[in-house]
């Protein structure tokens, strides 16, 4: 994976304490674009951003199939698939909203994929086949679809726990949306339509992101309907098992920048893991957010232990054959599904302590932040 260093926009202000200093951008190496997708207004909205940032491997096929991007399994298939960016056409089965709890009401995809390289990689065990990031097309269709989905969630809207949210729907369930949004802009457009249509009700889009460049978000129409999060954790889980993401320090800072802008704005905390020193390096980061977010902001918290399941073991550790992640079965304790899913999570007196400890911690440093939930 290439990166190159992100020049800012024409007229885009100089990085100051709440706008962050450019950021690395991902770079594909080889693009594929299908017929449909190329003759969508989105597709060709981002055939101009790709030419725009000098992406020179972009390949128009004749057709709506992506060729064999298996490989024969090895390492270097892998990195080619990770570098592969494809602008495709969903089938219409994809437009059929489903629920995501306990994020949001609905799963609303811009695409699917993530050119990061985050070990516990939670998409090895949702995703089949290479690990390309696929961009739809259709985003227009898609955002002018929503309407019939407000009020008739069972997440947040009409509970009583959460209705102030509003109908939420979830950007960022396959996909970190910002690091490609360079390449794409469907964030932008996602949260302007958001910010200025006409809606039958309460709504809210929902992103994560492990990515600090939000220079091109901040002055846009979001209406306060957008929450931006960014996915945080301790600077030792960060620094070994975040690969290609931006620092934590920089996603910080680019939250305070979104806060300043008057987004709400919130904290994915995961996966969150009992390493050595966790108390310290959680409550530093803590600490850090505290210090950053302007007064008043508008911010929720999310925590997310580490947990994996047989299959996503087995797709990372293809993927990070050397990882120096924990996912020794004997060390956890299984959790079983309604349909027979198996998941290993933490022991419950681990559990206790660590949600235990967040609990106050989070009171203490950031009293004003909503806890939504702790998995």
């Amino acid at each position: 994976m290439t990166a190159q260093l992100a020049p800012l926009a024409p007229g885009a202000p100089s990085p100051t304490r709440s706008t962050p200093p450019p950021t690395r951008l991902w770079t594909p190496s080889r693009v594929l674009v299908t017929r449909s997708a190329a003759e969508r207004p989105h597709g060709q909205r981002i055939l101009a951003r790709l030419e725009a940032a000098g992406v020179s491997d972009v390949e128009l096929l004749p057709g709506d199939r992506l060729p064999n991007l298996r490989g024969d399994g090895d390492r270097a298939a892998f990195m080619r698939a990770k570098d592969t960016l494809a602008v495709v056409v969903p089938p219409p089965s994809k437009r059929r909203l489903q629920p995501i709890p306990p994020s949001a009401d609905w799963r609303v995809d811009l695409a699917e994929g993530c050119p990061a390289h985050c070990q516990y990689c939670y998409l090895a065990g949702s995703l089949s086949g290479p690990p390309i990031t696929r961009v739809f097309a259709d985003l227009d269709e898609v955002l002018t679809g929503l309407d019939g989905h407000v009020g008739r969630g069972t997440v947040t809207s009409g509970t009583l726990e959460r209705g102030g949210e509003g109908t939420t729907f979830e950007a960022s369930c396959y996909t970190d949306p910002l690091a490609i949004e360079h390449l794409t802009g469907g964030l932008a457009a996602a949260i302007t339509h958001f910010g200025t249509h006409d809606w039958p009700g309460p709504v809210q889009l929902r992103a994560t992101t492990k990515f600090d460049d939000v220079t091109g978000l901040l002055d846009l129409p979001h209406g306060g309907r957008t929450r931006l999060r960014f996915s945080v954790n301790a600077a030792s889980v960060a620094r070994r098992f975040e690969g290609a993401t931006s620092p934590v320090p920089g996603r910080v800072a680019a939250a305070a920048a979104v806060a300043a802008a008057g987004y709400p704005v919130g904290l994915t905390i995961a996966p969150i893991m009992p390493v050595g020193g966790w108390r310290e390096e959680y409550g530093a980061l803590l600490d850090a957010v505290a210090a950053a977010l302007p007064a008043g902001a508008d911010l929720t918290v999310e925590c997310i232990t580490h947990r994996f399941t047989p299959g996503s073991k087995e797709t990372l550790l293809d993927w990070y054959p050397r990882t120096k992640l924990d996912m020794d079965e004997a060390r956890r304790t299984t959790k079983r599904g309604k349909y027979g899913s198996v998941k290993h999570v933490y022991r419950r007196e681990t559990m206790a302590e660590l949600r235990g400890w967040f609990e106050a911690a989070l009171a203490e440093r950031l009293p004003q932040a909503q806890l939504l939930y702790w998995t």
